[in-house]
């Protein structure tokens, strides 16, 4: 009796009932189409449709689908397209910053052919203290020595503090313990150029103890004297950016903004020769 309760035997007995039904309309209906066919179309129509709609939805959509080898072998492609593009792209960055290097030196090597040139990278900074102190990649066995001056074409980047044999350390123009000697190109004011904690902190300079009558301005171009023998005379130190007056004397200071940056610069040559070098 169990199995007359189950939905298996429900499902049996509803299809004989359609089945039953389908036939006796047919044979009333008295047309040419077998009882059996009818009711299989009126059972199956639904489905029928179903299919039929989405046969039409699917003939509709533009894509085109690939097996995923062809998708994967497009996409390698595309990715060896873009690492080509991405070194052609640093190569253009590398020769962009080594033209306009050479460029700014070709001037400063014009006007003194006196002088001998290494050209170098940076490949470290000071971690504690980012733009007063840089190391470059060469060093004595490229005639680097302690107190060679480092440039940005005709603009004083700073100064050999320490060799190696393949580096060298530079103590920049925004380290306290650099000073240089100087003069203000139109009024011929001379002194000296060093910085501060705080002033560095900025990326700026200063020219301390001048005249507080001192006829320096806003926009004075600070370049070294050769005073000392360490710098070459006429390298462009920094422009006045401001005549600050002094806190604990009567004097004033000219407020200097490099010329060549520390912070941002890349590449520098260093001059190993100089007519004067190491005259006090």
């Amino acid at each position: 009796m169990r199995f007359f309760r189950k939905p298996a035997f429900k499902i049996f007995t509803a299809v004989i009932l359609a089945l039953a039904i389908g036939c006796l309309t047919a044979a009333l209906s008295h047309n040419g189409t077998s009882p059996l066919s009818r009711v299989v179309s009126f059972v199956f129509s639904p489905a029928q449709k179903l299919a039929a709609g989405i046969s039409r939805e699917l003939s509709g959509l533009p894509y085109s689908f690939r097996s995923s080898s062809v998708i994967s072998a497009e996409k390698d492609e595309l990715q060896k397209q873009v690492d080509s593009l991405r070194s052609r792209l640093v190569e253009y960055e590398q020769l962009k910053r080594q033209n306009e290097l050479y460029r700014e030196f070709l001037e400063l090597k014009e006007d003194n052919p006196d002088q001998k040139y290494c050209e170098a990278n940076i490949i470290g900074r000071d971690s504690a203290d980012f733009a007063s102190e840089i190391i470059l990649n060469k060093g004595s066995l490229s005639d680097v020595s302690v107190q060679d001056p480092v440039v940005y074409g005709s603009s004083l980047v700073g100064v050999v503090s320490s060799v190696t044999p393949t580096t060298c350390t530079v103590k920049t123009i925004l380290n306290p313990d650099v000073n240089v000697s100087c003069y203000e190109i139109r009024t011929a004011a001379t002194g000296y150029v060093t910085t501060t904690a705080e002033l560095a902190q900025k990326g700026l300079c200063h020219m301390p103890n001048l005249e507080s009558t001192t006829p320096v301005t806003i926009g004075g171009i600070i370049c070294t004297s050769g005073v000392g023998g360490v710098y070459p005379a006429n390298l462009v130190i920094g422009t006045v950016r401001e005549i600050a007056d002094a806190t604990v004397d009567i004097s004033a200071a000219a407020v200097i903004e490099p010329a060549a940056n520390p912070d941002s610069v890349t590449g520098v040559f260093i001059i190993t020769e100089f007519e004067g070098q190491g005259l006090q």
